[in-house]
């Protein structure tokens, strides 16, 4: 009988093989490639447009709360996707399929509860200026 331990060591391999390829690719193409540096190779690339100013600008908070906004609203539409696969193989408690889809009304009930809190508190609303945002 093989040890336990001994039935790892194809991965153990596959992972060295896949890393030794990668290392020597990347020591391959640094020996073959040619390394000229020169200063319109090293200017950075934005368009053609010569960069002005600082990189690192302040933005607004808001670009931040709609990114959070749209994760959160992603998250939801992950979580309806599996429910609306199998939604016609829920048994339920009961053996209806009633409870899950009163289970999902619930948590959709949540969400619409949460775009009903940031419509109100202006989140989503940029012609006006808020201070306390």
């Amino acid at each position: 009988m093989i040890p336990y331990h001994w039935q790892y060591l194809p991965l153990l391999m596959q992972i060295a093989a896949a890393f030794l390829l990668g290392l020597g690719m990347v020591t391959a193409s640094w020996f073959v490639g040619r390394h000229r540096n020169t200063a319109v190779k090293l200017d950075a690339y934005e368009c053609g447009i010569k960069a002005v100013g600082d990189a690192r600008g302040r933005f607004s908070v808001r670009f931040y709360l709609v990114a959070v906004l749209f994760i959160l609203f992603d998250v939801e539409a992950v979580f309806m996707m599996p429910w609306a696969v199998i939604y016609r193989k829920l048994p339920g408690i009961t053996g209806s399929r009633l409870f899950g889809f009163w289970e999902m009304l619930v948590y959709l009930g949540f969400v619409a509860v949460g775009l009903y809190y940031i419509v109100r508190k202006g989140i989503l609303n940029w012609s006006q200026d808020k201070a306390d945002l």
